[in-house]
């Protein structure tokens, strides 16, 4: 039984859904970033939390390859060409897509106030736009690494969410093709109607 530990809000929500992919079970505890819940499992205060037995496992792209190489599922073999595919895109998602959409998560609310600089949002929303077009010329088909979604898929899929949530350019109609394919798993629809519960 595993505890995911975080707000579906936060990325938690990743955490959540790749455990309903796996048909895990485990129980999930609310906890908003940097609140006494989160920080009574994580000193940082970082959400999610991955509870497995006595460990507290951190960052969710750990926490999802971590599940995805226990359970054998949405990953490939360490040591094929095809993971180390999967890697690279894992890396160049986080690299690329989420540092501008975290960077501007920063620059709205995340900072004190008298450190943030609104202006950069919009280098940031077309840096995004850039390597997301790239991204897409780079897909080999309907997944990232694959003909089955892996732990870059999950990544990008909460990222698009994320990216309109915050008004980032939404017009590449691949992208938009790929987060309907993504997005009508039936794992994420169990989380994502959770979330629009809470």
């Amino acid at each position: 039984m595993y505890t995911v530990i975080g707000d579906l809000k936060t990325r938690a929500f990743r955490v959540v859904w790749m455990l309903e992919e796996l048909g895990q079970p485990y129980t999930h505890r609310p906890a908003a970033p940097g609140s006494e819940a989160a920080r009574a499992v994580n000193p940082s205060g970082k959400v999610p939390v991955l509870r497995v037995d006595e460990a507290a496992l951190t960052d969710s792209t750990a926490i999802l390859t971590y599940l995805a190489d226990r359970h054998g599922a949405l990953t490939h073999p360490a040591g094929t060409r095809e993971r180390a595919r999967q890697d690279a895109m894992t890396f160049r998602i986080l690299d690329e897509i989420e540092t501008p959409l975290w960077t501007a998560a920063k620059h709205s609310f995340v900072l004190p106030e008298d450190k943030r600089v609104p202006a950069v949002k919009d280098s940031l929303k077309w840096e995004y736009a850039k390597a997301l077009a790239r991204l897409m010329d780079d897909l080999p088909g309907a997944h990232l690494a694959g003909p089955a979604p892996t732990v870059p898929d999950l990544l990008l899929a909460h990222c698009g969410g994320w990216a309109k949530a915050a008004g980032f350019p939404a017009d590449e109609p691949r992208f938009a093709e790929y987060l309907r394919r993504m997005r009508a798993r039936p794992a994420f629809r169990a989380v994502a109607e959770r979330l629009k519960a809470a």
